[in-house]
């Protein structure tokens, strides 16, 4: 069948000399398909991307979204407790919404509905690859693409039925059971369907998270001409919350948490349905029509304002669209075009209650609603984005591309609160500041262009730079659930441009792949808390730079490695913020122009060493090391946190072609550390961490059926 054709394309890249290297995230003869939204071989794409194959997510078996993507070149992300995350990637390690999550090239949420945990909501245990770009999207995208595109491919249905189970087992009761399965359906069809069910009780206090999700594909191959890809993905994410500590509490007591019987507790309702028809004519003209649904609801009690303004809330939305495009390639195959137009209509629903706190001694183990709402809106938004791209094989050896992209934003926004419901007050909860915009229209337009360059210098190996231009528009609790920001719907996008220069390659039983990157923003949109108040503005200019390096070696047949290091210097090049000063109990503004963005680590470490003995045939063993280097806490660089280093050890056997065992030891030398120390500008502000996990062992069974 052709779509087992297409899966062995996907599955198999370049094999090294000595064998294919399932460490290797840089294999230039690899096709990606996130520039284009369409394979292409990594030697043709002008930006620095990595895949990770599904050999390698099934060697890792992550638990955690970091654990498969902090082995690329320039990306950290965090583990929060469940599957919770913030990401760094050319950024600080933040909740900004500079990221775009894809999952097979359909952004998991519209523009404006950022969520830094995101990826919750995408099934990684299972799928057939992950692909990082890395700096602003191309010009197929849009808003929030300005650190990078995680884009999670699915797995395409099998060839002939086919059923495997995976049971894993795990400290801090954890248990995880996956089965994945699929079937032709006569000639020209066949499907796939991933269930993922996960429980952990967490290492901290009261911490426990039960994920349930599942992932139906169709594959259709109905002509020469025509096939065809639905995908649909439920997902339901139930995580009690943890808080941060203070450093005794860090240092004696890390298991502690505060909140107890679902206190600052999230639950989610992810659904995305989306059917793609590809309709290749010729071989120069392919039309491709992506219409897609998406719903998603989320229960919240934000732990990071459970100090100053306790809440609730309920929100959701729908999203009603589709993605086009239209791919031209010349007879010569030197020149393509593609263009199209992406329409995203998504109205969205946001309640929230202000709560008291029912506190037992040092816990907060319950919540009541005190009778207030502090807001209740509609907002509807309406993107409708045309794009143009193009790519010029100007010589042999020397590859052009450009693209452009305009994205009109329009959010038509209605409070459904009556005026004299107040903004500002005292209630049992205490001092109240809920600013509500005036029922309005707020639109965005913006152009993005980008630019690329591709020279081979000698087989298999290429320089390429690129210009790249994206932009963030506020999100829509940003504009509509201001707090104690005046003018809320006066927030301007933020805009960023980067330029990157890198080589990539391979020689013989090595690749490697070598950037460096420039990038400037301006208009950054930045959230801080003064004495009682949460504040938004657009606060000044960054700049990030840096070097991200990564080398693949297959050394012998049984020796492989995989080392990555990235070192990066983030300045606030204009920047004054507003703090409140609980000595004089007055606001002071501080400039901090000159200093170091803060949580912006310094320097990014991976080193995976493989050993496959020939002796023990079937047998697998890694060492991995992890470093994450000191970053200011926050923006005044009165205060650091020293970084950390991290080792991990998994192994595996074969029993038989269809049966395997393997087990991991995370964090072998049971390190203190914190995956988040942070600090309000404040000089009695205290340091807040959040411990990462101790020392952590999985075992588990994967069985063919």
């Amino acid at each position: 069948m052709m779509l087992a054709i297409c899966a062995a394309t996907l599955m198999h890249g370049h094999a090294m000399a000595n064998g294919e290297n399932s460490l290797d995230t840089i294999n230039i003869g690899e096709v990606v398909v996130t520039a284009t939204r369409e394979e292409k071989p990594l030697s043709e794409v002008a930006e620095n991307t990595s895949i990770i194959k599904e050999e390698r997510i099934r060697q890792v078996n992550p638990a955690h979204p970091s654990e498969i993507l902090n082995q690329v070149a320039g990306v950290h992300v965090n583990n929060l407790g469940g599957e919770g995350h913030m990401t760094s990637i050319r950024q600080p390690i933040s909740t900004g919404n500079v990221y775009v999550f894809l999952e097979d090239g359909l952004p998991t949420r519209p523009s404006g509905f950022f969520n830094h945990n995101g990826l919750y909501e995408i099934n990684i245990p299972q799928a057939e690859r992950v692909e990082v770009t890395k700096g602003p999207g191309t010009a197929l995208y849009g808003s929030d693409s300005i650190g990078g595109l995680i884009n999670v491919i699915t797995k395409q249905s099998p060839d002939e039925p086919e059923l495997s189970l995976n049971a894993e087992t795990g400290s801090y009761d954890w248990r995880r059971f996956l089965i994945s399965g699929g079937s032709p359906i006569g000639e020209k069809a066949g499907f796939r369907l991933d269930l993922n069910s996960t429980q952990n009780g967490g290492y901290r206090d009261s911490a426990d998270y039960e994920r349930t999700s599942g992932t139906l594909r169709l594959d259709g191959y109905w002509n020469e001409a025509l096939t065809s890809k639905a995908i649909i993905s439920l997902s339901h994410i139930d995580q009690a919350g943890v808080d941060g500590l203070d450093a005794d509490d860090y240092y004696t007591r890390p298991q502690f948490n505060r909140f107890r019987n679902d206190v600052a507790r999230r639950e989610v309702t992810a659904l995305r349905v989306s059917n793609e028809f590809s309709y290749e004519l010729d071989n120069q003209n392919l039309f491709t029509f992506t219409p897609f649904y998406r719903y998603n609801n989320m229960k919240l009690m934000p732990s990071w304002m459970i100090n100053f303004d306790p809440n609730d809330r309920d929100y959701d939305f729908q999203s009603f669209g589709a993605q086009t495009k239209y791919r031209y390639r010349t007879p010569d195959k030197k020149t393509e075009f593609i263009t199209g137009v992406d329409v995203d209509y998504s109205p969205s629903t946001y309640r929230e209650v202000r709560i008291d706190l029912v506190n037992n001694g040092e816990f907060i183990d319950d919540t009541t609603p005190n009778g207030r709402t502090n807001y209740d809106f509609d907002a509807n938004q309406l993107t409708i984005s045309p794009y143009i791209h193009t790519e010029h094989q100007v010589t042999e050896r020397f590859r052009a591309t450009a693209g452009l992209r305009y994205d009109y934003i329009s959010i038509d926004y209605t409070d459904n609160l009556a005026a004299s419901v107040s903004e500002t007050g005292f209630d049992s909860a205490g001092r109240f500041t809920h600013l509500r915009p005036d029922s309005q229209t707020v639109d965005f337009e913006h152009l993005s262009p980008k630019l690329g360059l591709i020279y081979n210098v000698a087989p298999k190996n290429d320089i390429y730079a690129n210009y790249r231009h994206s932009f963030q528009a506020p999100t829509v609790n940003t504009l509509f659930r201001p707090g104690s920001t005046p003018d809320s719907d006066h927030l301007k996008p933020m805009k960023t441009d980067s330029f990157e220069v890198g080589l990539r390659g391979s020689y013989d039983w090595l690749s490697y792949n070598a950037t460096y990157f420039y990038m400037m923003i301006d208009d950054l949109i930045v959230n801080y808390v003064s004495g009682n108040d949460r504040l938004a503005t657009n606060a000044g200019e960054t700049i990030h730079q840096g070097i991200e390096l990564t080398l693949n070696g297959q050394v012998t047949p049984e020796w492989a490695f995989q080392a990555s290091g990235t070192y990066t210097h983030q300045e606030y090049e204009d920047f004054t913020a507003t703090y409140f000063d609980t000595t004089t109990f007055s606001n002071v503004e501080l400039d901090n122009s000159g200093n170091k963005v803060a949580r912006a680590p310094t320097t990014i470490g991976n080193l995976v060493v493989e050993y496959k003995p020939k002796a023990l045939d079937g047998t697998r063993f890694e060492v991995e090391w992890e470093h994450l280097g000191e970053y200011y806490v926050d923006e005044t660089n009165t205060s650091e946190y020293e970084g950390h280093n991290l080792f991990n050890f998994r192994t595996a056997y074969e029993i038989n072609d269809d049966v395997e065992i393997y087990g991991r030891l995370l964090n072998i030398t049971d390190r203190r550390y914190s995956v988040l120390t942070s600090r309000q500008p404040s000089p009695t502000s205290l340091i807040n961490y959040r411990p990462g996990n101790p020392r952590t062992v999985f075992a588990g069974i994967r069985a063919k059926l």
